[in-house]
């Protein structure tokens, strides 16, 4: 998680706890639920971030990042109604638009909007797939790799991770996160039926959520802009705070087709 200094300012912090508890309990929700209802959810954010994706690359593009996001939901929620088959090559149709869209950055909107696109698939895909608590375990390796490496990076400081590309992001932060990965990890070891090989599997996949923060950060420095919007105070836009987990959901897509090192278990899916 970025942070600039030890003791450094902690005024956005109240804001950021309650946009957090806001979207925590609506999210909170539709996990429970499951079907439709997360699938809806889900749809409704990658659509959102797509927007935010076309702002950035053009703020006038108003119009154009509306219309983008309206068919990103429409092809998410066929391909989603669907299931996993040949229809995920839908998922290259907004991709391309938007390359033909925006020539002058063809290649970062098409490699984006199919990123986001993939990782809102696959997080259906795991909630109906693999159930609750497997997309609890996901969440928790990200929240923890986020909140540790928030506190750490203010408290402790120190050297930068990547100064070029996010410059607020330390060491001291970073490792932070892969701790309370780890420890996340190793309290989901009996509810998920796994070894000990989950322990350093989460680490893989917070630090994939850190590579999601710091490619979001290098698109927003490329840019010019501060955020990828500003829909949640504290926060910025919506691609602000899913970026990390979009990374996440990429690492475990790979992890689980290719079959190592964890066999995931489907029992009690709902």
């Amino acid at each position: 998680m970025t942070a600039p200094s030890p003791g450094g300012n902690w005024n956005d912090l109240k804001t950021r706890i309650l946009s957090a508890a806001a979207m925590l309990g609506v999210g909170a929700g539709e996990i429970f639920l499951g079907g439709i209802w997360f699938q809806m959810i889900v749809v409704f954010v990658c659509g959102v971030m797509i927007w935010e994706l076309t702002r950035m690359i053009r703020p006038s593009t108003e119009i154009s990042g509306m219309l983008l996001a309206a068919l990103t939901a429409s092809i998410l929620s066929g391909v989603l109604a669907v299931g996993i088959g040949w229809h995920l090559l839908l998922l290259f149709v907004v991709p391309i638009i938007g390359a033909i869209r925006f020539p002058a950055h063809a290649v970062l909107f098409f490699g984006f909007a199919l990123y986001l696109q993939i990782g809102g698939v696959a997080l259906v895909y795991f909630r109906n797939t693999y159930g609750l608590t497997f997309v609890l375990w996901l969440l928790a390796v990200v929240i923890a790799t986020d909140i540790l490496g928030y506190f750490a990076g203010r408290l402790i400081g120190g050297p930068k991770f990547w100064p070029k590309v996010s410059p607020k992001k330390t060491w001291s932060g970073t490792i932070a996160g892969w701790v309370g990965a780890a420890g996340a990890g190793a309290a989901f070891m009996a509810p998920l039926d796994q070894g000990w090989l989950i322990i350093p599997v989460s680490i893989a996949v917070s630090l994939a959520s850190q590579i999601g923060d710091i490619a979001e950060s290098a698109l927003k420095r490329y840019f010019g802009v501060k955020d990828s919007s500003n829909l949640i105070p504290g926060h910025g836009g919506v691609f602000d705070r899913f970026d990390a987990l979009m990374g996440a959901c990429v690492m475990v897509l790979i992890l689980t087709f290719a079959g190592w090192p964890v066999a995931w278990p489907c029992g009690g899916c709902s």
